[in-house]
């Protein structure tokens, strides 16, 4: 089943990437009590991730933050080293990196995708979503091949 406005997510561990190296989370701990803009990626160092995705978010982060959001946040099934090192180079401080290694998070929220046509086997979708004190309150997933309704651009309308 996929998940849709007004679900609250589902409770699995993440793994949040910082400077220090890897460090556990508890999703329905992690969303609790902020208002989050989470969007997902098929893969880290992927084309139109790197050069569209993660860098709309970065150049979005304050006008999201100025409109309420609390913290930007992105997921992909890559592990948290490759998260890491995305961020380093394409990133910000003001985007915090969840991996999905096992993809448990995408297969949880129902936004799986076979990519094994690219040798990327099971990753998730290409989404975007607002979370509010854990509860799904927009909810943005691409068409296959598509980039546009879970832009930073898209979110800010709809804040």
């Amino acid at each position: 089943m996929t998940i849709k406005q007004g679900d609250k997510l589902p409770d699995v561990t993440l793994t949040k990437t910082t400077p220090d190296g890897p460090e556990k989370v508890q999703s329905a701990e992690y969303f609790a009590g902020k208002k989050i803009a989470l969007f997902s990626v098929p893969g880290a160092f992927t084309p139109t991730c790197s050069a569209k995705h993660l860098p709309g978010f970065v150049d979005k982060a304050d006008e999201l933050k100025s409109k309420g959001v609390d913290e930007i946040a992105c997921t992909a099934v890559n592990d948290p080293f490759v998260m890491q090192a995305w961020c380093d180079r394409d990133g910000s401080e003001s985007i915090t990196m969840l991996a999905d290694g096992n993809a448990d998070f995408a297969e949880a929220l129902g936004l799986t995708m076979d990519g094994s046509g690219f040798g990327l086997g099971k990753r998730g979708q290409r989404w975007s979503m607002i979370v509010d004190d854990g509860t799904v309150t927009e909810l943005n997933v691409e068409d296959p091949g598509a980039f546009e309704k879970s832009s930073a651009e898209h979110m800010l309308g709809q804040l």
